[in-house]
């Protein structure tokens, strides 16, 4: 029988059904932030951005995504080495799944059976079969790994490591380190173009975003952040998304306190959005027409307008929120 994860029915019950139709309405419209020293998920009403009752969860929650079936949130905890399961009808822990010791990064196989996980302590990726709950292999890959994104296609995994200023490329059938990237210094999060052509990745200490050919496997460009008043040092990108269909980036720039909006084609930073303190964890809305930006040092969440390129309203959170997903 499959893991409960991947079996949403296993939580549906007689009792529950009566208010599923509401509670699936009420739940298209939250943001869920994580909390790394509250343990616990902030739920905001984006309707309204009204605060509602917290999700007690695992400790350090920070990494989330949610499950290939949509049903669950996915929590990374990395004091507990462990993945909290959220059902998201009923915004309560249902399970939890073991994970390598202090995970912080994660993705799924597209079909949602295989766990990839950044091992920091020991320089590796972790797999995990999610139905057995058993770690299947372990790849070493430079120090400090954090950074993890599986391809479209589920053949390719890519890590960062910060200490080796590398990304690494993993062939998923043979579970084997197939090549080994040079980009900027300090990578952490990765954002893969809508057609897999390109991987962009953001350099926390080199103020910069290095442009990998998935193709060519090797950095094609380097688009340098740049922000008038500010120091080269007080830009430490992290957060990273492109949009649908591929015509813009937007980039948290860290300790600048802005949000970068980048035109793909032309490589060039179109608008820069003052935030909040050391802007990191990025989500865009459905249609695109909001950006909400986790701020880590201020402790709220800023709402964007995608269109005007203009913050529209600030919620706090918990103490040092980390990852924003929308549901």
């Amino acid at each position: 029988m499959p893991h409960a994860l991947f079996s949403p029915t296993r939580w549906l019950s007689a009792l529950a059904l009566a208010g599923l139709l509401h509670g699936a309405a009420q739940a298209q419209t939250l943001a869920l932030v994580s909390s790394e020293k509250d343990n616990a998920i902030t739920v905001i009403r984006l309707a309204d951005l009204q605060l509602q009752a917290p999700i007690p969860t695992c400790k350090r929650p920070r990494h989330m995504q949610l499950s290939a079936n949509r049903q669950q949130l996915l929590v990374a905890c990395s004091d507990s080495a462990a993945a909290d399961v959220i059902d998201l009808r009923s915004l309560t822990s249902v399970d939890r799944i073991p994970l390598s010791d202090d995970p912080e990064i994660f993705d799924l196989s597209p079909d949602g059976r295989t766990f990839y996980v950044s091992n920091e302590d020991d320089a590796a990726l972790s797999i995990i079969d999610a139905a057995s709950r058993k770690i299947v292999a372990s790849v070493p890959v430079g120090r400090e790994p954090e950074g993890v994104k599986v391809s479209a296609d589920g053949r390719t995994v890519y890590v960062t490591s910060e200490v080796a200023n590398s990304v690494h490329v993993i062939d998923t059938a043979s579970r084997k380190l197939v090549k080994t990237i040079a980009v900027g210094q300090r990578p952490r999060r990765m954002a893969l173009s809508p057609d897999g052509k390109e991987l962009w990745v953001s350099n926390e200490l080199g103020a910069s975003i290095s442009i990998i050919s998935t193709a060519e496997q090797k950095v094609v460009h380097t688009l340098t952040l740049d922000l008038k008043g500010a120091r080269a040092s007080d830009i430490t990108p992290v957060g990273l998304l492109i949009g649908r269909d591929g015509k813009r980036a937007y980039v948290a720039m860290g300790r600048a306190n802005h949000v970068a909006f980048i035109d793909v084609a032309s490589r060039q930073i179109t608008e820069r959005v003052l935030v909040g303190r050391r802007a990191w964890g990025l989500a865009l809305s459905q249609d695109e027409s909001r950006l909400y930006v986790v701020n880590g040092l201020s402790d709220d969440l800023t709402v964007v307008d995608v269109k005007a390129a203009r913050a529209l309203k600030s919620v706090p959170v918990g103490r040092v929120p980390h990852t924003v997903v929308l549901y």
